[in-house]
């Protein structure tokens, strides 16, 4: 906040927010609006009071750092400022610009008028937190935009537009951007004449939600958000809260939205919510990359390979406005690759989501190419080709011959050594990963690998890169399969021993669905290819001889059950249909492995698959934790959230570790590597995961 409470217009108190980076209502911003105020009120020479922001942010809302803190509820309290506003005898105007969400809303909303410039957005986004606004954000929302805008806003928590609610009562007036100051302060005098002559100031509190057929609507909307809601608590929570905005007077609907805020705050759903919305911010920073390292330009970029990762690459560019040349060694591979680029788009045509112009405008920023001369003036050129050392060897040798000095050389690797990619260059501080996630022109991770040489100024530009793409980056060391792949593989290896032991791949996967993971891991390995795995145990079973064991997947590769693709995997899959259909032929082939390896079933409870899966997961994030391959627990729940399916109401592996207490996992973890014939190693508790416990300390 500024020295000064308020600076005069006129007779008007302007009280700029200022709070950097998001104009966050902490709890200094709090006392020191409620100063502000105070002295406005007292002063004789102010008629009104505007409050306003900035160009980009009036208010991002509450603190969320303050939450479960003393600091929340220390007085004045988001309320307390709210209360003050309304309860002035002088109008108070909200000049809005740019975005106005959560605790800022709700401050607007306080306010007697509200003026927004056309470029600015409100939301009420709480329920992203798995909570529900709790400043009066469900009662006086609905009494300005009706019953089911608000159910909309707060149920989705979307920014939307000012200008598309220009005709609402939210606000007095939405003008250009330039001009919301201006109109902020004439609507204040124009309150202030009003006040003089009536005795009156507008308040939202006194205004009733119209809506006649309230109730049918709301039962419709309670059925519908309890189908759609399943884990999440705060949904159907926000719709009572503003169900009571209809069916109660403003001060008791209040009270019962407070109830319900406190009572989603204690919930697991809202801790894990917080924690990865926390999480997330932390991700893009790197303790030893300064944040404004000077970043290497990123104007063209090459992209090897056309197929399902290439063209989906190389969609994300052409989606920033960024121009790409794509790369195949075969016109037959080429062309069938930009075929696929310019049906993906007509696809999102025809669904409404681009105009034929954009999909003009982007292909148009494509050029297909049989030759790697054409990379030569490339920015970053990224391969995408088949996962082989000696394929990936060829093509950046080829690349450090004809790529211009500075180019970033990035490798879509999921498993390979980046160090030993970047070693077949003499630009090694060039060389960085870049594992998209399929189908990559969708899915929001991107993890980015940082190998030994990797220059920092390649590591910046690679993690502004992900923003421009809008994707979720995490940094990672190098490792076999980094953070993503090395933690499945030992989910895997858990689902696979308890099929040997007894559980059925479907029992395995309606277990680890109802937890809440998108998709069990046997139906995960037939949508993404058994072969895939395949290839890269066999490789494992050559680089480690030792290690190497014989298991069910690689039967049914032998066999030719590849997945989805062949028809045949862990399931059956009939010709043009996805649905996985259990298959009595895998059920006999896992019956004669046991047999072959002497093993007698026994019977295996979804408590203990849930528990063997998931515990194998926080056990190898711990070790990569320790070893310094990711950097912080945090980041291996984001690769979890965003690349695996991991349910958010948990929050990710390490986060529910946290929440099940390190001691219980401890605890299980010992409890599976003392059975007699298990890999001991496998499950003995890494030390970093022991070390914790014995501390009673948590990942997080």
């Amino acid at each position: 906040m500024p020295n000064a409470p308020y600076v005069l217009n006129g007779r008007v108190a302007v009280i700029t927010l200022d709070n950097p980076p998001v104009n966050g209502m902490g709890l200094a911003v709090r006392q020191a609006v409620v100063g502000a105020l105070d002295a406005a009120a007292a002063d004789p020479a102010v008629a009104a009071v505007v409050i306003t922001g900035n160009d980009r942010f009036f208010s991002g809302g509450a603190d969320v750092r303050e939450f479960g803190t003393p600091l929340s509820t220390q007085e004045p309290t988001l309320h307390t400022l709210i209360a003050t506003v309304e309860r002035l005898t002088k109008p108070v105007v909200a000049a809005i610009q740019g975005v106005c969400m959560g605790g800022g809303l709700e401050l607007a909303l306080g306010c007697h008028g509200r003026v927004a410039g056309l470029d600015a957005t409100v939301a009420l986004p709480e329920v992203k937190l798995g909570l529900l606004p709790g400043a009066g954000g469900t009662q006086r929302l609905p009494r300005v935009v009706g019953l089911e805008t608000a159910l909309n806003m707060i149920l989705s928590g979307a920014q939307v537009p000012a200008a598309q609610l220009a005709h609402t009562a939210l606000f007095d007036a939405v003008v250009a951007s330039e001009a919301v100051l201006p109109a902020a302060l004439a609507r204040a005098e124009q309150l202030a004449a009003q006040q003089a002559e009536q005795g009156t100031l507008p308040r939202v509190r006194d205004r009733v939600v119209d809506a006649p057929l309230a109730e049918p609507f709301l039962q419709f909307v309670r059925q519908n958000v309890a189908a759609a809601s399943k884990g999440y608590p705060a949904p159907l929570a926000c719709v009572e809260a503003v169900a009571a905005s209809v069916s109660s007077p403003f001060d008791e609907g209040l009270r019962r939205e407070r109830e319900g805020f406190l009572a989603l705050m204690q919930t697991p759903e809202s801790r894990a919510l917080r924690h990865v919305f926390a999480a997330e911010r932390a991700a893009p920073k790197i303790p030893d990359v300064p944040a404004d390292t000077p970043l290497r330009p990123v104007g063209l970029v090459g992209v090897i390979g056309a197929g399902t990762m290439g063209g989906g690459i190389a969609m994300n560019f052409l989606n920033a406005g960024i121009p790409v040349v794509i790369l195949e060694r075969q016109p037959e591979a080429l062309e069938r690759g930009v075929t696929t680029i310019r049906r993906n788009y007509e696809n999102s045509q025809k669904k409404g989501k681009l105009t034929a112009a954009q999909v003009h405008e982007r292909m148009a920023l494509l050029k297909p190419t049989l030759s790697y001369g054409d990379l030569a003036k490339a920015d970053l050129v990224i391969e995408a080709v088949y996962e082989d050392i000696g394929v990936k060897e060829e093509v950046f040798r080829t690349l450090d011959e004809v790529c211009r000095p500075g180019a970033i050389l990035a490798s879509n690797t999921s498993t390979l050594d980046l160090n030993r990619i970047a070693a077949f260059t003499r630009r090694q501080q060039d060389v960085i990963g870049l594992h998209f996630f399929s189908p990559a022109n969708v899915m929001r991770l991107l993890e980015v690998v940082r190998g030994e040489h990797t220059a920092k100024d390649v590591l910046a530009t690679a993690m502004q890169l992900a923003r421009t793409l809008r994707k979720i980056a995490v940094v990672s060391g190098v490792c076999d399969g980094f953070i993503g792949n090395r933690m499945i593989h030992r989910y895997g290896a858990a689902a696979n021993d308890l099929i040997v032991q007894g559980a059925s791949p479907q029992q395995v996967d309606r277990a680890l669905e109802r937890f809440g993971m998108a998709m069990g891991p046997f139906r995960m390995g037939d949508l993404a290819g058994l072969d895939i795995g395949w290839a890269i145990r066999k490789r494992r079973a050559a680089e480690h001889p030792d290690d190497a064991r014989p298991s069910v997947a690689d039967a049914l590769c032998e066999a030719g059950r590849f997945g989805q693709k062949t028809g045949a995997g862990w399931y059956r899959y009939e010709a043009g249909q996805r649905n996985a259909v259990p298959d009595p032929d895998v059920d006999a082939l896992i019956a004669r492995f046991r047999a072959e390896q002497g093993i007698t079933p026994r019977r295996i409870t979804d408590e203990e698959i849930i528990e063997r899966c998931i515990y194998a997961l926080v056990n190898e994030g711990a070790r990569l934790a320790e070893e310094g391959i990711a950097q912080r627990a945090s980041d291996i729940d984001i690769v979890y959230l965003n690349g695996y399916g991991f349910p958010a109401y948990r929050g990710g592996p390490m986060r529910y570790a946290d929440e099940v207490g390190l001691v219980n996992v401890v605890r299980a973890l010992n409890r599976i590597a003392a059975e007699p014939g298990v890999d001991r190693a496998f499950w003995t508790p890494a030390p970093l995961l022991a070390r914790l416990a014995a501390e009673g300390r948590s990942f997080n």
